[in-house]
């Protein structure tokens, strides 16, 4: 009985100290309820009605969600702050805490640059590429080159593995790549110089300057990015021939740019939930691309009369011969060759596997909806 009376004891005195425990978690919850969260501005380079704004939203609404409402991000379009191609500079002066843009905005800093999204193709495509980020070594290099070849005060992390870019709009079907010689064209990056070596002459523009330029005649021709972003800005408007399919642009993924400082601030799981957020918005942002870019591409054939086609393999060879041309300068630098010998060898490896497993998925395509292509 005494034995039973000490456990009797020992039993209230515990549950006495646990129901005070319990009360003073209970008064501090209150406390971290009232806690305001975190917020982070972000700037896109992208104007509020682009579809790109909408996939970076997506990856904000991931964000919110997997904190539990403790981090918030504020996302601006482009202009807001600043330009859209000066998102960069200021994410490292800390003017914005982040910046939804691509790699090849900024390769007038070092070319090397535009390997992370617009560089040479080797025959893999932009989920490939994607993947040589993440287990090829390229996310490293990535660093490297943001951190300690350029001394940028950012921490980056890339996603959304872009369809390839169409070859553009233009007032006339393009049948040979002779039509590019004295074309006024724009594009951006390592495409500026591709097209330049073909003899087109470059215009470098932001998206929401395009169509502008396309109707004073600055330019005679143009690409962006997808069928979406094309026509929300106008590009049908403005040149009826749209030809898909290009080595200009072949895989392109989007960059999550915050300021160093700010992201060092942050907890470890609010830095985890932003670094993997980027990978929930990759899923996300595919998803949502093949959806609209093929909606909007019935759209612009069905309601604007454009003439949608396939640029010439003719066209296609031209461009590999060019990026032949332009390459082996280029290589002069031996952070750029490295990038480029590793991309090289992945795509030997990867694309391999891939070419060799992958059902030719045309002739599927065909069976069943024939004389469709």
């Amino acid at each position: 009985m005494s034995s039973r009376a000490i456990s009797r004891r020992n039993f209230l005195t515990k549950s006495t100290a646990a129901g005070a425990a319990v009360a003073g978690s209970a008064l501090a919850a209150p406390a971290v309820l009232a806690q305001s969260p975190i917020t982070l501005k972000m700037q896109s380079s992208w104007p509020a009605s682009d579809v790109f704004q909408e996939m970076a939203a997506q990856y904000v609404e991931r964000v919110e969600a997997m904190s539990g409402g403790r981090l918030k991000i504020d996302l601006l379009p482009a202009g807001a702050v600043v330009g859209a191609f000066q998102v960069q500079d200021a994410c490292h002066d800390g003017t914005i805490d982040a910046a939804h843009t691509v790699p090849v905005y900024w390769y007038g800093k070092n070319k090397a640059a535009s390997l992370f999204g617009t560089g040479p193709v080797f025959g893999g495509d932009a989920n490939q590429m994607i993947a040589w980020l993440y287990h090829g070594g390229g996310q490293e290099f990535y660093r490297e080159l943001t951190q300690d070849i350029l001394g940028l005060n950012v921490v980056g992390f890339l996603s959304f593995g872009m369809p390839a870019q169409p070859l553009g709009w233009f007032k006339s079907e393009i049948t040979d790549a002779s039509q590019l010689s004295g074309l006024k064209y724009r594009t951006v990056g390592l495409a500026a110089d591709l097209f330049q070596a073909m003899g087109a002459s470059v215009a470098q523009l932001p998206g929401g300057e395009i169509v502008p330029a396309m109707e004073r005649g600055v330019i005679d021709g143009f690409e962006f990015n997808n069928p979406t972003s094309d026509m929300r800005f106008g590009a049908q408007d403005v040149a009826k021939n749209y030809m898909l399919s290009s080595y200009h642009q072949a895989s392109e993924s989007f960059e999550y740019i915050f300021n160093k400082d700010k992201f060092e601030s942050l907890g470890p799981d609010l830095q985890a939930i932003l670094k993997y957020g980027v990978e929930a918005a990759h899923l996300a942002n595919f998803a949502l691309a093949m959806n609209q870019y093929s909606s909007d591409l019935q759209k612009l054939q069905t309601e604007s009369g454009v003439n949608v086609k396939r640029t010439p393999d003719s066209v296609l060879q031209a461009q590999l011969e060019a990026w032949d041309k332009i390459l082996p300068p280029l290589m002069e630098d031996p952070f750029f060759a490295k990038v480029v010998e590793s991309q090289k060898a992945w795509c030997e490896r990867v694309v391999y596997y891939s070419l060799q497993n992958a059902p030719d998925y045309k002739l599927a395509y065909q069976h069943y909806f024939p004389g469709k292509l």
